[in-house]
């Protein structure tokens, strides 16, 4: 059976390594992710990983992985910064508050869909304008919903979590294993 990865990012390859998987090929879909009028920030990133997964159809032994990963404030989504001064902005309104991430799975095969997402509550400290400017010099917060990531410099700025620093980084390592197992996929052996 193949795995195919439905995503560019060398995050998820690193955290499906946690699981002792190399996918077969990595396969980005291309689709339109911007959010529909007055969307939520869950029922956004959950069709984000369905639509992944509908336009990656699996040929015979594949099973495709796609995810979606999405910061939100409140129901604001805040998604991969345009530039600089929008990573800066995200960072300013995450900056002493409470915010959710939300990663959401969808895993194809000829046989079906799987989904699942999960939610992690994050809190970022208050930061100073120097520790802004800082991690912007980085440019760690490009490609990065909201504007940062937790396994890079920003680390420092996140005291307290609840839920998955996985899926945080953009793949629940647990609810992925599982989702694959219901797919058939041979995770553990060929008795699953």
């Amino acid at each position: 059976m193949r795995l195919i990865l439905g995503s560019g990012s060398p995050r998820r390859r690193e955290l499906l390594g946690q699981l002792g998987i190399t996918p077969d090929e990595i396969r980005a879909a291309d689709i339109d992710e911007s959010p529909a009028k007055g969307e939520l920030p869950r029922p956004y990133c959950t069709r984000m990983a369905v639509e992944k997964a509908q336009a990656l159809p699996p040929g015979a032994g594949e099973i495709v992985l796609t995810a979606d990963t999405t910061v939100a404030l409140g129901r604001r989504i805040l998604g991969k910064p345009e530039g600089r001064a929008q990573a800066g902005e995200f960072l300013r309104a995450l900056s002493g508050r409470r915010h959710r991430v939300i990663t959401a799975l969808a895993v194809r095969s000829e046989a079906g869909m799987w989904q699942r997402d999960v939610v992690t509550s994050v809190k970022m400290k208050r930061l100073s304008q120097s520790e802004v400017f800082a991690y912007l010099e980085t440019g760690d917060w490009q490609g990065k919903a909201g504007g940062y990531a937790i396994q890079g410099p920003a680390g420092a700025f996140i005291p307290w979590i609840s839920g998955s620093y996985s899926a945080v980084m953009g793949l629940p390592v647990a609810e992925t294993a599982s989702l694959l197992v219901a797919a058939g996929y041979p995770l553990y052996g060929a008795g699953t």
